[in-house]
């Protein structure tokens, strides 16, 4: 079997958190700024924790420089567990575990994150599902503000794991949105789409997806990971 990369992606993809992330970045813009209302007018779909911190300080007219956004993250972590915790309609969407199950029982393969939760958010978010010790590895926000940047690191990471070189490896991302898409395929991987996010299946089949599946319990949804 050619060594496999798998990265999966967090919000809409394994999880849905009911808002937490949201409702954290949006008590730390209050607390930074006096401006919960700095990410009104847009979407975190596929975002970067630091893209979204950086386009929101620019939407207030405040500095946007590196230290601005460090501000605002640390701030936005020491939220994140409180909004975790507090919020009622989180879950693992169906069909996860029986996906990695399936993957993780293959050899040669190295099952890690490709998300733009910084690191230790994205531990707190996979934490109070239990799903956080199925992932010893990523690329993270915490990387990389552009996505397809990340993504290559996750996949430096896994190759490493499996002490070959990333070119010899098949990578694999999973996600639920057109940019989880467009950063797969800017680094050579596969890319397949779950509708458990806000976008639909025609929708990420449109932003050309490799294989896109309502859910990973689908017919085939296996098959595609393992194939």
């Amino acid at each position: 079997m050619q060594p496999t990369v798998y990265l999966f992606d967090i919000d809409g993809t394994l999880i849905s958190s009911d808002g937490a992330g949201r409702r954290a970045v949006e008590a730390a813009f209050d607390r930074c700024h006096r401006r919960p209302d700095a990410c009104a007018s847009f979407s975190f779909a596929g975002m970067t924790d630091r893209a979204i911190v950086r386009r929101a300080l620019r939407s207030i007219d405040a500095p946007a420089d590196d230290a601005a956004v460090e501000a605002v993250l640390a701030a936005y972590l020491e939220r994140l567990a409180i909004e975790v915790e507090r919020a009622r309609d989180y879950r693992v969407h169906v069909g996860i575990e029986a996906a990695l199950d399936a993957v993780a029982g293959r050899p040669a393969v190295a099952v890690g994150l490709g998300t733009g939760n910084v690191e230790p958010g994205a531990r707190v978010k996979l934490g109070k599902v239990g799903l956080a010790s199925r992932f010893s590895f990523g690329g993270y926000g915490s990387d990389a503000e552009a996505r397809p940047e990340l993504i290559r690191i996750g996949a430096e990471r896994g190759a490493a794991r499996l002490g070959v070189p990333r070119a010899e490896c098949k990578v694999v991302v999973i996600g639920d949105t057109p940019l989880d898409v467009e950063a797969a395929h800017a680094c050579g991987a596969v890319a397949i789409a779950v509708a458990t996010g806000p976008f639909s299946a025609p929708a990420l089949s449109a932003a050309g997806a490799d294989h896109t599946f309502a859910r990973l319990d689908a017919a085939g949804a296996i098959d595609a990971l393992l194939a």
